[in-house]
Order: structure tokens, then sequence, then C-alpha cells
């Protein structure tokens, strides 16, 4: 089936009980983008990231590559809220060097290995699909942690000590944050569209529709927010409950098989897939592949936006994640609805 189907659900989604021309259709309002400014204690690199390596070796640090884009809230949340904390700030002057990438820029870029590509081919080479997207290298040039997304200051500083105590020589940051979360009493939040079963293989089989996982923890406050404000959203409910969805505790040893029908426990499985934040959405296509990812703080809009992907399988066609939010947003104001990428609420049914 073609790409981009994920705007006929939109259309469904929005179309009124009596349609208007389109002459008669007033474009919605975009709202939510949020510029930023790299902190000015970042690096000003020339791009060469053997000699960046080198140099942060030489003193004792490693290269955090800083991933962002224009108008990116999310990026605009780390500079405020983590890079602006006066205890990150100096743990991270003290222990890494950062260097600022706009996933869309032209500035030339010459790998490890020498490999010559802007900034944009870079960003692709790499497959970031959302910013910020923070990369740290280790002394040779290999990755040392990826972060895909933002991380609240807490989480963020947990990936910190990790990278700069050089633990990935030793254990996986997904075992390393795994044992963190999971040291938490109380329940799991309940949803109505959650199913009841650690069958995941005859889950796919089952059904025509996509599975999303939710690794989840008790008293995690991320997740609090995203069943209170995210899931309460009706718009966003109508998109959800096209999937199949599964809700799992990531420190639970109860039985599971997974979509590719391998025995194991939630907690396992969580560790061998990485995961290292909750809540944390992992998306399976119809025939058990993984294909998307949530793994990091999110709000309502690229929400949605990550389910409508899946759902009409537009990674088929269109691999860049942000040219489809980008498409989307676009789709819903030409529709005659308001636009909010860093709000709780839709602005359509």
């Amino acid at each position: 089936m073609p790409g981009y189907r994920c705007l006929m659900v939109i259309a469904a989604l929005l179309m009124p009980l009596h349609p208007a021309s389109a002459s008669e259709v007033k474009m919605g309002d975009f709202h939510g983008a949020i510029q930023s400014e790299k902190p000015d204690w970042f690096k000003d690199s020339f791009l060469d990231f053997e000699e960046d390596v080198a140099e942060a070796a030489s003193a004792g640090r490693r290269v955090m590559l800083y991933f962002h884009q224009d108008g990116c809230p999310y990026c605009a949340q780390l500079v405020s809220e983590n890079f602006a904390d006066p205890e990150l700030k100096a743990f991270i002057v003290d222990n890494f060097d950062g260097i600022s990438l706009n996933m869309w820029g032209d500035r030339e870029v010459v790998s490890i290995g020498g490999q010559d590509f802007t900034e944009k081919t870079f960003a692709r080479a790499l497959k970031v699909q959302y910013t910020p997207t923070l990369v740290f290298l280790d002394e040779s040039g290999k990755v040392a942690l990826r972060l895909n997304g933002y991380y609240p200051p807490k989480d963020f500083r947990a990936a910190l000590d990790y990278v700069a105590q050089k633990l990935e020589r030793q254990i996986s940051f997904a075992q390393y944050r795994i044992e963190q979360l999971s040291n938490s009493d109380g329940k799991l939040i309940a949803e109505d569209f959650y199913l009841d079963t650690r069958d995941l293989a005859a889950t796919i089989a089952g059904s025509n529709k996509p599975l999303a996982v939710y690794f989840e923890t008790a008293d995690c406050q991320q997740c609090q927010t995203m069943h209170q404000r995210i899931l309460r959203d009706s718009a966003t409910r109508k998109l959800v409950t096209q999937a199949s969805n599964v809700q799992l505790d990531i420190s639970s040893t109860q039985p599971l098989k997974t979509p590719a029908g391998v025995e194991t426990t939630p907690a396992e499985w969580a560790q061998a897939l990485g995961i290292t934040y909750t809540p944390s959405l992992v998306f399976f296509d119809r025939r058990g592949k993984e294909v998307m990812r949530i793994s990091a703080f999110m709000k309502t809009f690229h929400f949605q936006s990550v389910y409508a992907y899946v759902l009409e399988e537009a990674y088929l066609d269109e691999p860049e994640f942000q040219r489809y939010i980008a498409a989307r947003a676009d789709h819903i104001r030409e529709s005659g609805f308001d636009t909010d990428i860093w709000g709780y609420e839709s602005f359509h049914e």
C-alpha cells in the first residue's frame, strides 16, 4: 500500500459533518515552536571528529554530539532545563566537550575514519529521528551511549554519570537503568485499551493491527503524565485504539512470549531491547518486526504522530520521521485546525 496513508486517516478524523469548500477553510495556526541557542560553553568545533575526540581524550573528557533543529521545543527544554542547571552544567563542562549539529545543516563534517558528510547527511546516516539526539563518543570514537529524544534532568544525569564513569565497558546502559528504574513500589496505571495477554506472538498472529508495547514502572512521574495528559486526549485515543496495545512492567519476572516467539520475561526483554527510560513504547508491524520507538519524554502531537506513522506504515516510503511530522502538521492546519507541537491538548478530534 502507498506511503503517507496516514494522511487518509487524519483526513477521516478531521472530516466535518458538512464539508466546506477549500476556499472556505481557514488555515489553522501553528503553535509550540521554540527557538534556542547552543550554550556558549559548547566547543567551537571544525567538525573533524577524530580531532575532537583526541582533544577531548587528552583533557580527560569525552565528546557529546548534540543534534538539534530550529524551533524544536524539546531542544529548547534541554537547553533551558538541563544545560542551564548549574550542577548539570558544571558536570558536563568537566567531563564532556559538547558539539552542536543542526540535523538539516550544510556544514561539512568529517566523521571517524575520515568519511565526509554534511550535517544533514551525517544525521541521516545515523538515522536521527528525534531532536534532541545526543551521541556520546568514547576515546576511540565509538558510540558509548546515544539518547534519542529529551531526557528530564534526573534521567539525563543518570546518562551523564554512566558515560563519564565509562561504565559501558562493564554494563549496558539498559541494565544500569533498569536496575535504577525497578526500585519502585506501587501499581502501574491501567488503561481500558491494554490487552490482557503475555503471548505477543499470538497477539500479532491473531490481528491485522500493529502492536505497541508500553514499558512502564510504578511511581513513574513521566508515566503518570502520559496517562493523565496525553492518553486523556480524545484524538490520541482514536489513534491508539487502532493498534493492539500491551503494558509491561520492566521489573516483572512473569513469563512472556515476544512477537518473535521467544520465551522470556518483561525484565529480560526490556534489557535485550535496550529500554532505558519509562515510559517507552516499542512498535511492531503486522509481521512482528520492530518499526518505531518512543524512548524519551514526549508530548501529545509527537505521540500521536508516532502512532499515525506506524498505523499507516508511512515509514516504508518516508524513513525520516521529522519530514513526516512536518507534513502531518501541514495537513492538519490545511484542514482548518490549529496544531500545537508543545501542548497536551489537540485542536482536532
